[in-house]
């Protein structure tokens, strides 16, 4: 029996353009102009953190990134970095309100430096990972040592945030226990899924030099419609019409790529399109997909009885794909996500994008089932089993009805009433635009591409105490899962709490925050490939 904890999470939902229509105030987009910041180690961040409620215990972890040779199953072996050898890397699991003492060593290869990244957690902002923006990067040979409060229960994550580190074995859990849970169940479980290339086809940065060559050295595909008609397969059902999006057009993606010579690229993914995610699912090719380390040819098991209820904290840590996932003979009722409750929804799957995470409740059937988490879009799944009885095991590519049934989106979740912002109004509103394209892979903010070596270069400016309105508008032809690091932000007057929101192509999502943690706090894209290539600003506090 274990009556885990968390407080608080909520849901992101695909398309929420409703949440534009709530009245707004006016600002600019956030060009510096000038403006003092507050600094990583103001007397301001300390000042927050006073505030934090403390339990004043302590939790101490040394979490070494190394190079390992690591087990993914089937015979799987690539040789990757991870934590202490082993990906995921051990769960780390606290209470809110305990301080995390972590130690990173970095024994990495070839001087390359790193960093931890604790997401979705709003902790003190020189404790955050992002070099150099609030830390030096830790070099190679060295050690840094993580202390912040974790205020927050729920489910999180921890990984780097250097270059496009993320898409290697280097990520763990992060969970935050609610001292006072009121959610009632049996057990837990902890589903992590992953997109995986690292060791098998190459590394995250030979399919990051590919992918900013660009798709132009793939011949002309100017008269490619990259909104055109997808071709069906079962990723792309269950959604019936999504809001006027138009998927009619000209040739598939997959045939204009094949055409002009995508087979020899080794990386570069083309004609993966989910109506889920309003055209274009991905830029990369995975070879495996896995559910907490386990390819779907020798996956993961979780073994229990019939009529308990148990949690499912899911976290995408991918890099590239969103999955949607389902328990075959299940129904799912969603509680949180991104660490903060919402109203109770039972759902048949879960579409979870980069850096989402999403908690469920579930009471177990008799037999053995599939936890299938299908990679949206690409024709590919990872896959995990529930055992509570005897049955044989589905085969590798089993896609339980559950996958086609009820989805629920971000759109249709509420906040549960105690995590509701309180009514306010805005102080300030920022357009976001989410700008660039695949062809040149130039993805950027404000047409402004992140320049990680000059982090204070064109802020969006906020101040301590505002309720602020942040805009974000897809003029590009791809979804965005945008993380927004040290805060939480709700989804319209009343919808979830989330860290990070899912925004289609050509849609405004509108999100509300309130200002009151100080520092500067990185936005940007989950998909590692299109962070690191831009699409990443500074949320930054005036002094």
């Amino acid at each position: 029996m274990n009556s885990f904890n968390r407080r608080s999470v909520l849901l992101t939902g695909l398309g929420v353009a409703g949440a534009g229509a709530l009245a707004a105030c006016s600002s600019g987009s956030g060009s510096g102009g000038g403006s003092a910041l507050v600094s990583p180690t103001a007397s301001a961040v300390t000042a927050a953190d006073m505030k934090r409620k403390a339990t004043g215990r302590r939790k101490k972890v040394t979490l070494t990134a190394a190079p390992a040779m690591i087990d993914l199953g089937a015979g799987v072996m690539p040789k990757t970095w991870a934590f202490d050898g082993r990906t995921p890397g051990k769960e780390v699991r606290l209470s809110a309100g305990d301080t995390l003492v972590a130690e990173l060593s970095n024994q990495l290869p070839n001087k390359t430096t790193t960093s931890i990244h604790w997401h979705g957690i709003a902790l003190r902002n020189d404790m955050d990972g992002v070099p150099p923006a609030v830390q030096t990067a830790v070099r190679a040979g060295s050690t840094f040592t993580y202390s912040f409060i974790t205020p927050d229960p729920g489910t999180y994550f921890f990984h780097p945030h250097v270059g496009v580190q993320l898409d290697r074995g280097l990520y763990a859990p992060l969970i935050v226990e609610d001292p006072k849970e009121p959610l009632s169940y049996d057990d837990e479980w902890v589903v992590l899924l992953d997109d995986w290339l690292d060791g098998v086809t190459g590394t995250p940065d030979d399919a990051f030099a590919e992918l900013k060559r660009g798709m132009a050295d793939m011949g002309d595909m100017s008269g490619m419609d990259m909104g055109s008609s997808p071709s069906p397969s079962s990723s792309d059902t269950g959604m019936g019409d999504m809001g006027g999006m138009d998927m009619g057009g000209s040739a598939s993606p997959s045939a204009s790529a094949s055409a002009s010579g995508d087979m020899s690229k080794k990386f570069m993914l083309t004609g993966a399109t989910s109506k889920l995610l309003g055209g274009d699912a991905g830029d990369v090719k995975y070879p495996h997909h896995l559910i907490n380390g386990r390819v779907a040819a020798d996956p993961d098991v979780y073994t229990g009885k019939p009529g308990k209820k148990v949690r499912l904290r899911i976290i995408n840590a991918g890099s590239d794909t969103a999955y949607r996932v389902a328990l075959g003979g299940h129904k799912l009722t969603i509680t949180h996500t991104d660490g903060f409750p919402v109203q109770h929804q039972e759902v048949d799957a879960l579409l979870v994008g980069m850096g989402e995470r999403y908690d469920v409740l579930v009471t177990l059937g008799n037999g053995v089932f599939p936890l299938v988490a299908l990679a949206e879009g690409k024709n590919a799944n990872g896959l995990a089993l529930v055992r509570t009885g005897s049955g044989s095991k589905p085969s590798a590519t089993v896609r339980p009805k559950e996958l086609d049934g009820m989805i629920m989106t971000a759109s249709q979740l509420q906040a549960a009433d105690d995590v509701r912002l309180k009514s306010a109004k805005t102080d300030v509103t920022h357009q976001i635009k989410l700008t660039g394209n695949m062809m040149k892979y130039n993805w950027s903010i404000n047409d402004k591409s992140f320049d990680m070596m000059h982090p204070e270069a064109n802020p969006i400016l906020i101040e301590e105490g505002q309720r602020v309105r942040l805009d974000f508008v897809n003029t590009t032809e791809m979804w965005h899962p945008m993380h927004l690091h040290g805060h939480t932000y709700q989804l319209g007057a009343s919808g979830p709490r989330k860290d990070t929101a899912v925004v289609l192509p050509k849609k405004t999502v509108s999100v509300f925050l309130d200002a009151d943690n100080p520092g500067q706090w990185m936005l940007h894209c989950h998909n590692a490939y299109h962070g690191e290539a831009g699409m990443m600003a500074n949320v930054a506090y005036k002094a």
